[in-house]
């Protein structure tokens, strides 16, 4: 294993590396263009290699981990304090080789590209809710103006303005109604989506041990199962409970400051 420390600065095409020898200094500096950054560390001996656990971090690691080197990610929040004066991609090179010398900053684990896979599935599935919620809202605010009111919840509102709709005399303007229908249409698309994105975590998911698991805690069903699954490579990383409550987000985020605590 070759000593030195390669910290990369991801990006789209350009990429900038700061070589640091064994004793920590650095010795080069490094920008290539994504076709020679590929080609880089082919023939290369097996090195360290440091990244921020951004976009497309986890790809290069399974690479660069397939050519037998040792891949960090390092946590882009914690490296951000290494940076010195104007950010740079020079500057974000330099402070992740600063940064990986701290016994402190737990790395982050290479995601597969199942669990990669998974994740997309649940981020598209979102979207789709989010632009879903709004439509529905947008349909509520619309026949609001015209004296309807539309019950909160999606399927009982939904239901309330398509009977609205069937009505000849409705309250609602003829110039409106095909608007109305089309936002119906595609509200009914967007479940349509969802309903099929959740079809394919399923069957990816059908014969995995951990999510089978997870299945049986009160409360856990298939989505939150799968993103977990998904997340969190090695469950053992966290030293207790607690630590993986902390970092799904179920614990309170604090700002003190002397006698003065805010959660």
């Amino acid at each position: 294993m070759d000593a030195t420390t390669v910290a990369i600065d991801l990006a789209k095409n350009d990429f900038e590396l700061a070589i640091a020898g064994p004793d920590g200094r650095l010795i080069e500096r490094r920008r290539l263009a994504r076709g020679a950054f590929s080609r880089f560390f082919v023939n290369r001996p097996p090195c360290h290699i440091v990244m921020e656990a951004c976009g497309s971090a986890h790809h290069w690691g399974r690479v660069f981990t397939a050519l037998g080197h040792t891949v960090r990610l390092l946590p882009a929040q914690y490296v951000k304090a290494y940076v010195r004066r104007n950010k740079t991609d020079r500057a974000d090179a330099s402070a992740l080789l600063e940064a990986q010398r701290s016994q402190d900053i737990q790395a982050v684990p290479i995601k597969t590209e199942a669990q990669q896979t998974i994740l997309q599935l649940h981020r598209v599935r979102s979207q789709w809710m989010r632009t879903r919620t709004a439509r529905i809202n947008s349909l509520r605010g619309c026949l609001r103006e015209f004296g309807m009111a539309i019950p909160v919840g999606a399927r009982s509102g939904l239901t309330r303005v398509r009977e609205h709709l069937a009505l000849a005399d409705s309250a609602i303007p003829p110039a409106l109604r095909p608007i109305v229908h089309d936002l119906l249409g595609e509200i009914a698309e967007l479940d349509a989506r969802m309903q099929s994105c959740e079809r394919q975590l399923t069957a990816l998911t059908r014969e995995d041990p951990v999510i089978t698991q997870l299945l049986q805690i009160p409360g856990i069903g298939p989505l939150t199962a799968t993103a977990m699954r998904a997340a969190v490579v090695d469950v053992h990383r966290f030293r207790t409970a607690r630590h993986l409550a902390s970092w799904i987000g179920l614990t309170a985020r604090e700002h003190s400051s002397g006698n003065t605590r805010h959660l």
